[in-house]
């Protein structure tokens, strides 16, 4: 695991969870994904049942790299959101601290402006929870694996793929 990495465990999850789906409902979005910069999703909300959100994940992500170094081209250090307007579907898309993107799909239903307010509010408080979850990791050293389990992880491989 890399340095910056971080463990999210199942209490944290509900806490993001919570937050996102309360955001969902206070601006009448469709759904909702936490994605880290890397694009591996966090956790999601509403109604994803008809989306990839694995790929979704990984291309908003890539989308937000890239927009990084046009920002940096313009003279900016990174822009904190993006916008997508489609003919039915909207995309928003909302730094989340300096790990993460939260991503807000939406109809007509309601507007960019509701998204954006209920976005930053949210982001707030996601952010709250990431800086606790980095200053308080719960499992400290036992997050490792240990001697034992890797020596019959390994006993295990070498059995499956014996000559």
């Amino acid at each position: 695991m890399a340095d910056d990495s971080l463990v999210i465990y199942e209490e944290e999850i509900q806490q993001l969870e919570s937050l996102i789906s309360k955001m969902l409902k206070g601006c009448e979005a469709k759904c909702a994904l936490l994605v880290d910069k890397d694009g591996h999703l966090i956790t999601r909300q509403g109604f994803t049942h008809s989306l990839d959100t694995t790929a979704l994940a990984a291309l908003l992500a890539g989308s937000f790299a890239s927009t990084k170094e046009i920002a940096r081209l313009v003279g900016e250090p990174e822009f904190s959101i993006l916008f997508h307007q489609g003919k039915k579907d909207n995309i928003h898309m909302s730094l989340v601290g300096d790990r993460s993107i939260l991503v807000v799909i939406f109809d007509d239903r309601t507007t960019i402006g509701m998204v954006r307010l209920y976005a930053r509010e949210t982001s707030v408080e996601l952010t709250k929870i990431f800086e606790q979850i980095k200053e308080n990791p719960k499992g400290g050293a036992s997050t490792a694996i240990s001697d034992d389990f890797a020596n019959m992880a390994q006993d295990k491989l070498d059995d499956i793929f014996q000559d």
